[in-house]
């Protein structure tokens, strides 16, 4: 009983220390998750910051605040801050070659953040892979896209990526062909595109919509329409104009061929 007793005693102090270890990592990672999300909000706040900046601040104040946690769980186990700082220093290139790809992250995200090739909210393509940028922090780039499948991109990649932007500019320019049979009358149709352009609020008139013969096909003479609009109308002018024009083409009896072929059988 009193070995018992005694082996007890032993292992008190790193039970109670194990103990207040665990209870200020609980606490330090739900203060640092609560703080981080009021640094994210204050800053959302401010009109004249954009969230991209917000979150990158966020994931900053977080991972900072983390290592205190970290160092405070050292030092409740007795180990220093300067013996860390010491061991660190020791190893740094071990730690440095273990985690080269991370600090690459790293270093490529302060880059994004402060180029700002792309925000929060924006639609790009980055190296081939296209989406919504929903969050930009300290290590990755998380984009949604537009069936809403989650796509994380790690800072290093997107920075050493070709990146398009497709919402950096207000306005863009939609391009659409359309096909008319060569029997049918170009000026007519050119003077119904103009008029569907005209008819939708959404095409902007500052470049005017812009109409041209553009090539004499195998089967069709094609016409290029040229619009303006707003980045986010991009694609519903598209499909409007397109539907509008194929109605309009139909009420005026102009038609949109379509390839043909001929099939010869041999008899016999």
């Amino acid at each position: 009983m009193e070995q018992l007793i005694e082996q007890a005693g032993a292992y008190w102090p790193l039970l109670v220390s194990g103990t207040k270890a665990l209870l200020v990592l609980i606490l330090g990672w739900i203060a640092t998750g609560w703080i981080s999300s009021a640094v994210r909000n204050r800053i959302n706040r401010t009109p004249r910051i954009d969230p991209t900046l917000g979150n990158f601040a966020a994931s900053l104040v977080r991972w900072a605040l983390l290592a205190v946690v970290l160092v405070a769980v050292l030092n409740i186990f007795g180990i220093e801050a300067t013996s860390l700082v010491a061991m660190l220093g020791a190893a740094t290139l071990a730690i440095g070659l273990a985690l080269q790809g991370t600090l690459s992250d790293l270093a490529a995200g302060f880059m994004l953040i402060l180029f700002r090739p792309y925000k929060i909210g924006q639609y790009v393509d980055i190296g081939g892979t296209s989406g919504t940028v929903k969050d930009l922090n300290l290590f990755i780039t998380e984009l949604a896209t537009p069936d809403n499948v989650q796509i994380i991109v790690p800072n290093g990649q997107a920075w050493g990526s070709i990146i398009t932007n497709f919402s950096h500019h207000p306005t863009r320019r939609a391009d659409m062909v359309f096909g008319i049979d060569y029997g049918d009358s170009a000026e007519a149709a050119k003077a119904i595109i103009l008029e569907q352009a005209g008819a939708d609020a959404r095409v902007l008139q500052d470049p005017p919509p812009w109409v041209r013969v553009t090539n004499l096909g195998d089967s069709s003479v094609d016409l290029t329409v040229r619009v303006w609009c707003k980045a986010e109308d991009y694609w519903e002018v598209k499909f409007a104009l397109t539907q509008g024009v194929k109605e309009a083409f139909d009420a005026k009896g102009i038609s949109i061929p379509y390839p043909h072929s001929v099939e010869i059988r041999k008899e016999g």
